[in-house]
């Protein structure tokens, strides 16, 4: 192949998996210059160590390692957590508001390091591609990007594994198992091999992160998260870090299997895809935190932010994190929310996270009013007056159309 345009020095998103393993090679032989590899921690178990040792011997002239972890939790999962963190009933966007921050820190390197390029490892057929790019273009919309995807003859998992092998670059993948991974501290994804056939039950050993439930404690075991103004702050009466509590929710939550979607999504590029996903403790934190706001946001309130909520998962999935509409949707949940605060007792037990209790000291719920015991209050009487200012379109409907199906009638004959 012959060489592109060449550029001084390019900044690549560098996790050293499959994808990102063979494009330092790729961007050498194609676009020359240097190259500097950022890898960023966003919870991941990854030996970072190794996986910057792997980026130099591959070809990198530079690498970052970023810690991200703190900032990742509390400026991207809990805002979503707190906007609405589900996208197609299912997905609780573990990877879709992972990559605005990634991006945001390529950006941040390339421009201290001198680069006048971006390069990611997104296929073209994915989603990942979208909110790289639309987050350069927010931040940094000077600088080239090149999408290897998008450009070389790959067009395969096994033909990347083969470039890979052709040059000498180690990687863990084979041909028999051959999963598309992503983890952070919020989930893993899982894609590719048995996946690829929505027909197929997910293979028991392909799970890394949860138990089956075969294995999972017989008794249940209780778990309490308390919020301020809808951010997560303790486990069990225990104030935590960000990580810490985290981490603390996965542990529990995947003791007993708890966490595990399999899912046909849309993607934002049009085709349909099929993932299994383990997110342990950010199930938990989706279940406690509803049933928080079940007690402290009001009808009307809670009704315009369920609406909300849909767009807003939606535009964390396509990549749309870095715009004045995600700023403007934070600004009404965080006032929605400001006086979300309590605890919420949860029952884990064989995959289910079972609500056990809710206390708040803002709570809207009233026992006076609740109660089917008369109270002062509310008169019941008053229901009556109620029912008829509401039911008036229905009944003059009602007697309209019987009206009208009288005069329809034919007259009798008259013999």
């Amino acid at each position: 192949m012959n060489q592109k345009k060449q550029f001084k020095k390019i900044c690549l998103a560098y996790s050293g998996g499959l994808d990102t393993s063979i494009i330092i090679p790729w961007l050498k032989e194609n676009y020359g210059g240097k190259i500097v590899a950022v890898i960023a921690n966003v919870g991941q178990d990854d030996d970072f160590d190794k996986v910057r040792d792997k980026a130099i011997k591959t070809g990198a002239d530079e690498v970052v390692v970023a810690d991200l972890v703190d900032e990742f939790i509390t400026e991207y999962i809990w805002p979503t957590l707190k906007g609405g963190p589900i996208y197609d009933q299912k997905y609780l966007l573990g990877t879709s508001f992972a990559r605005p921050i990634i991006a945001k820190k390529q950006v941040e390197v390339a421009l201290e390091t001198g680069c006048d390029a971006l390069s990611h490892g997104c296929t073209g057929k994915g989603n990942d591609q979208v909110r790289f790019e639309l987050t350069y273009k927010a931040l940094a919309p000077h600088l080239h990007v090149i999408a290897p995807w998008r450009e070389w003859d790959i067009n395969s998992r096994e033909s990347a594994i083969a470039y890979a092998r052709q040059h000498n670059v180690p990687i863990e993948q084979t041909e028999a198992k051959i999963y598309s991974r992503d983890q952070n501290i919020w989930h893993i994804s899982h894609e590719g091999g048995a996946l690829e056939d929505p027909a197929q039950e997910p293979p028991e050993d392909m799970w890394v992160l949860t138990r089956g439930l075969a294995e999972t404690p017989n008794e249940p075991e209780y778990v309490s998260i308390g919020f301020e103004a809808g951010v997560p702050v303790s486990v069990n009466g225990q104030e935590l870090s960000p990580g810490g509590l985290l981490r603390k929710l996965n542990e529990l939550a995947s003791r007993h299997g708890i966490g595990r979607i399999d899912l046909v999504e849309n993607r934002f590029v049009g085709m349909k895809s099929r993932g299994a996903y383990e997110t342990p403790g950010g199930t938990l934190l989706v279940t406690a935190i509803r049933e928080l706001e079940a007690l402290t946001v009001d009808r009307e309130t809670a009704l315009m932010k369920q609406h909300m909520g849909i767009d807003y998962a939606r535009l964390v999935y396509n990549g749309l994190w870095f715009t004045p509409v995600r700023e403007a949707m934070d600004a009404f949940i965080n006032k929605a929310l400001e006086n979300t605060t309590g605890e919420v007792r949860l029952k884990l037990w064989k995959g289910h996270a079972l609500v056990a209790g809710r206390t708040s000291p803002f709570s809207l719920y009233s026992t006076k009013l609740a109660s089917f015991t008369m109270g002062e209050l509310y008169d019941q009487k008053d229901a009556e007056g109620f029912i008829n200012c509401i039911g008036l379109p229905i009944k003059m409907k009602a007697l309209l159309d019987a009206e009208r199906e009288q005069q329809s009638k034919p007259e009798p004959v008259r013999g």
